[in-house]
């Protein structure tokens, strides 16, 4: 890890703050920001994350803050924190509900727009008894599938007109931005009525050719099945559900997939296999099966990416795409999900992509590192196989 030159600098300033005055000199605070910007240290770090174009800011106890930029922590000099000085620095920031559910569960989700600076996601949680936080910049501007360099292909998922279309990886692959861009790219082209539910609420959209609603758990409504129930009452064309956390969540949005509406949802997994069995294992061993049939029925395409390191620095998706037709309807029924893979071979011409077909494109494209691109690769011999074509 290495050292930001001025990370110490702007502790500095954070910590020699005495009143209101110094506070807006050294930290460009707008007056009309309110006094709780005005006296958050947090913010001062939220600003200097949107300037270095960082992507999260980590405050873990025992730690100084510390930022992450193009995958790299970047440890500032200013002393580590301690739990109480995280907590104080974040709760003060979160809305009632948010800090409510800290106070009950340990842990809050919520987001934070800032005045030049942007808007950050904040997860704010415990760990060993004591509270820490990471919190995620997120563009300012709801990013175009054309600026993400996401694989040839991907534009056909916002072209589908019904069915379940999951978006899976890691944490931090940009699956939520992925998701984003999929709604920009339909609130351009077509008059649709988009809703979604989300907590907390990401990229703000503005209205286009189409109508968007969005929806933020513990704002709007108590929690996803409640908000997805009511969603489906408002005869959406498009419904986005930020994440399926639970085996209610998941029901609904594979009924709403069923019966016509097109549906988004993201879910934390590797690959297309795992992005299936994971919702089908949400459930009790007894009703498996009856959720597959479900899934089998609902489901249109998945969609599983993450960021690879690029030669010249910065990171690049590498994705994986699935358009389900019937011999991958018939995998899932069968709980055959080994065989979902050879079935993107089998769909190509439908738009399906390999994620070692993708890395190995950009491989060729010397783009990223063979050696990086190897161990990605689900299937290596694949990938070998892919980079000789």
């Amino acid at each position: 890890m290495s050292d930001l030159d001025d990370l110490d600098a702007l502790a500095e300033a954070l910590d020699g703050l005495g009143d209101g005055k110094a506070r807006h000199a050294r930290l460009d605070v707008p007056a009309s920001a309110g006094a709780a910007s005005a006296d958050s240290k947090l913010d001062g770090w939220l600003r200097l994350l949107s300037e270095r174009r960082g992507s999260d800011l980590l405050l873990v106890a025992g730690e100084p803050p510390t930022i992450r930029i193009n995958g790299i922590l970047h440890r500032s000099e200013s002393g580590p924190l301690d739990g109480l000085e995280i907590e104080d620095m974040v709760v003060p920031v979160l809305p009632p509900h948010a800090q409510k559910e800290f106070r009950e569960r340990g842990i809050a989700d919520a987001s934070r727009a800032l005045a030049g600076a942007g808007r950050f996601r904040i997860n704010l949680h415990r760990e060993r008894g004591r509270a820490a936080a990471v919190i995620r910049a997120l563009p300012r501007r709801v990013p175009t599938l054309a600026s993400l360099d996401l694989p040839p292909g991907t534009e056909a998922l916002a072209k589908l007109m019904r069915g379940l279309v999951l978006i899976g990886g890691s944490t931090g692959s940009g699956k939520s931005t992925t998701l984003a861009a999929i709604v920009d790219d339909i609130n351009r082209r077509e008059a649709k009525h988009i809703i979604t539910v989300e907590d907390p609420i990401e990229f703000e959209h503005t209205n286009q050719k189409s109508i968007i609603q969005q929806i933020e758990i513990g704002i709007d409504a108590p929690d996803f099945p409640t908000a997805l129930r009511s969603a489906l009452r408002q005869a959406p064309d498009v419904l986005v559900v930020g994440e399926m956390r639970d085996a209610e969540t998941m029901k609904i949005a594979m009924a709403a997939g069923e019966i016509g509406h097109l549906v988004f949802s993201t879910l934390h997994t590797t690959d297309t296999a795992s992005t299936i069995a994971r919702i089908a294992d949400s459930f009790p061993a007894e009703r498996q099966n009856t959720i597959r049939q479900e899934i089998a029925a609902a489901l249109s395409a998945v969609f599983v990416q993450t960021l690879v390191p690029r030669v010249a620095g910065g990171r690049v998706p590498a994705a994986e795409l699935l358009m389900i037709g019937y011999g991958a309807r018939q995998h899932i029924r069968r709980n055959a999900l080994q065989h979902l893979h050879q079935e993107i071979t089998l769909t190509r011409k439908n738009g399906s992509l390999s994620l070692e077909e993708c890395l190995a494109r950009l491989v060729r494209s010397g783009i990223i590192d063979k050696a990086e691109a190897l161990g990605r690769a689900i299937h290596p011999d694949d990938f070998e196989h892919a980079l000789k074509t």
